[in-house]
């Protein structure tokens, strides 16, 4: 269970007002550049109309945390990330999932993150026609998402992943969902594992969006081991699912 820590304190009403302002700031970069992707969309060629999307992406995620750091809002240590950044080939990160800001922090790091994303955010007038720009993978058909998958990796992209489907609900983490072990197997790449932590309760499961939490929000991210594809990715997965419940315990 989330806990605050003495370094936290109830927001007041000027954080209250900054925090609005923060996700404000957040919502108002997105949807401008939702706009202006639906734009570009027909008219950029597909390969690097993808490179800058999920580059555009990352830099916009990046300017929330550096003005969510500024104002003393947030406290984000992803530096880790930054070894993986240049890495060639394609590449799987899998991450445990505390809190609904974690894509944010793993993508802001690294602008050939894709993501997958349930069907409906595709829709969203915020997100939408940017993750379409970015080639963003929707999850609601299972083969076709290994398909496109398998397919971003191969063109060298890092795929951002959680194992455990949702935002953790159970200690220390939830079930793994299968998929991750046999997407590394067929595009023949590694899966790089991140390990998230947050004393934080802001948007655990169940937290709402503009409900202003305990300031700071502190988010640490630190690499784990790195897994190689087997054939056998079925007891892979068992192995990778062992592997982040003993490190999240830590």
């Amino acid at each position: 269970m989330t806990t605050t820590t003495l370094a936290q304190r109830a927001p007041g009403p000027l954080h209250r007002l900054l925090f609005a302002l923060l996700i404000a700031q957040l919502g108002l970069m997105s949807l401008v550049w939702s706009l202006v992707a639906l734009l570009l969309f027909p008219l950029l060629p597909r390969r690097s109309g993808t490179r800058f999307g999920r580059s555009v992406i990352s830099f916009i995620y990046r300017t929330f945390w550096k003005t969510a750091q500024r104002i003393g809002m947030m406290r984000v240590d992803s530096s880790a990330l930054d070894v993986l950044r240049d890495e060639p080939g394609g590449l799987i990160v899998a991450a445990n999932h505390p809190t609904m800001l974690d894509a944010l922090v793993v993508v802001a790091r690294l602008p050939r993150g894709v993501c997958v994303m349930k069907a409906e955010l595709l829709r969203n007038v915020f997100l939408g026609t940017g993750a379409k720009l970015a080639r963003y993978i929707r999850n609601d058909a299972g083969r076709g998402m290994v398909r496109d998958a398998v397919k971003s990796l191969k063109e060298g992209g890092q795929l951002v992943l959680f194992p455990e489907g949702t935002r953790t609900v159970r200690v220390p983490i939830n079930d793994f969902k299968p998929g991750i072990t046999l997407i590394a197997h067929l595009a023949h790449v590694p899966i790089q594992t991140v390990l998230i932590e947050s004393d934080s309760p802001y948007l655990t499961k169940g937290w709402p969006l503009l409900r202003t939490p305990p300031i700071p929000v502190v988010i640490r991210l630190r690499l784990g081991e790195r897994f190689a594809p087997e054939a056998d990715h079925r007891a892979l997965l068992r192995r990778l699912e062992n592997y982040f419940g003993r490190e999240v315990r830590r």
